[in-house]
C-alpha cells in the first residue's frame, strides 16, 4: 500500500471506518487516476475477475490451498475466502470493530493466518476452520502502519511502513504462538526519509534472507533475519513497488499506480536484479497485493484514488507470460 499515513490510536469501529475513510481520501488526492493497460488472457479454468461480494475496500491476499484464497478488506478488517476458479468470494471473517486488514499470509501447516493492521500498530491471527481470532498483537505503541507478512519456517515477520524496524511473531511445532520480537534494522531498507518507507516482505529460502520492498526509495533489499543488517538488490528500480512474492531466484513485484506486476531475476549470493518481463491484465485497477497459485498470480484490485468506488476484486494474470525468459 502506497500512501501517506499518520499515527491513529483506533479504540472503536467508528474511529476505524473514520481513519480509513481519511486514508483512501488522502490517497485520492495524491494518486492519479488508472489507466488501463493490455495484457494477457486467462485460461479458461481460472475467473479472469473475482468480486469480494460486499467489500468496502481491498488490499491483502494469501494462497490458502492449490486454487484458494483469503483477501482482507482494509476499511472494517473483515476477511474473505474465493477460489480462482470461481468469479466471487464470499465473508469469511465478520472481523470486531476497530480492525483494518492490510497484507496477509495463511500458515497451511498450522491453519493459522497472519494479518496486517495498519495504523492499529496491530497483528491479528485467525484460525482458518473456524475463523476465529486466535490472537491479537499490539506490535508497537509507537507511529506506525503495519503493512505485509511473511512466513518462514519459525513464524511471521511484519515490516512497519513508518519506522525502520520489523516484528517477529514465533510458530512453534505445535503451532503455538510466542511473544513479538522487534528488529531494528541497519543499512539502506532503515531508511524512513520518505512519505512510505518499508512494505511488502518475503522470505528466500534459498538464501536464508528476508526481502523487503521500500515504496519511497524505488528498491528492494535483502535483511539478516538475525541481526537486521541490510543490503540493495542493484540493478532494477521498481516504481511503486507494494507486494513482493519470491520463490528460487524469482521475484514479483506488485507496482500499485504503475498498474502492473515486474517479474525480477534475482541473484541473491551478488545482490543484483534484472528485469524480465512486466505483467498487465485490462482489469488491473491499482493492484497492492498477490498470491501465486502455480503458473497463476492473483492480485487484489486496492483502486486507490477512484472516487467512489463501490466493488473490490481480484484479477488473475499468468504468473510467466513469456516461459522462455
Amino acid at each position: 500500500m502506497e500512501s501517506t499515513v499518520m499515527h491513529i490510536s483506533i479504540s472503536s469501529g467508528r474511529t476505524s471506518r473514520r481513519a480509513a475513510a481519511g486514508f483512501l481520501a488522502l490517497a485520492a488526492l495524491l494518486v492519479p487516476a488508472p489507466v488501463a493497460s493490455a495484457g494477457e488472457a486467462r485460461s479458461d479454468n481460472v475467473a479472469p475477475v473475482i468480486l469480494l461480494d460486499g467489500a468496502k475496500g481491498a488490499e491483502g491476499i494469501a494462497a490458502a490451498g492449490s486454487t484458494k484464497f483469503f483477501a482482507g478488506d482494509l476499511v472494517t478488517g473483515d476477511i474473505y475466502r474465493g477460489d480462482i476458479r470461481k468469479d466471487k468470494a464470499t465473508k469469511f471473517i465478520d472481523a470486531p470493530a476497530g480492525r483494518m486488514a492490510v497484507g496477509m499470509k495463511a500458515d497451511r501447516h498450522n491453519d493459522l493466518l497472519f494479518v496486517a493492521g495498519g495504523p492499529t500498530g496491530q497483528a491479528y491471527v485467525y484460525d482458518t476452520d473456524t475463523g476465529k481470532t486466535v490472537r491479537t498483537y499490539q506490535l508497537t505503541k509507537k507511529e506506525a502502519f503495519i503493512n505485509d507478512v511473511a512466513l518462514t519456517d519459525h513464524g511471521a515477520w511484519f515490516t512497519n511502513s513508518r519506522r525502520g524496524e520489523l516484528y517477529f511473531i514465533p510458530v512453534d511445532d505445535d503451532g503455538d504462538l510466542g511473544s513479538v520480537r522487534t528488529l531494528t534494522l541497519k543499512g539502506p531498507a532503515a531508511d524512513t526519509s520518505k512519505q512510505f518507507n518499508l512494505n511488502g516482505i518475503a522470505y528466500s529460502r534459498d538464501a536464508g534472507r528476508l526481502v523487503v520492498a521500500h515504496t519511497g526509495n524505488q528498491a528492494l533489499y535483502t535483511v539478516s533475519p538475525r541481526t537486521g543488517a541490510s543490503t540493495a538488490i542493484k540493478g532494477v528500480k521498481v516504481p511503486n513497488v507494494d507486494g513482493i512474492l519470491v520463490t528460487g531466484d524469482t521475484v514479483w513485484a506488485v507496482q500499485n499506480m504503475s498498474n502492473q506486476i515486474s517479474r525480477l531475476r534475482v541473484n541473491f549470493h551478488e545482490s543484483t536484479a534484472k528485469l524480465r518481463e512486466v505483467i498487465k491484465s485490462p482489469h488491473f485497477n491499482i493492484p497492492t497485493t498477490a498470491a501465486l497459485f502455480d503458473d497463476t498470480l492473483a492480485a487484489v484490485n486496492a483502486k486507490f484514488g477512484v472516487p467512489n468506488a463501490k466493488t473490490f476484486e481480484v484479477v488473475t494474470v499468468d504468473a510467466r507470460t513469456n516461459a522462455t525468459k
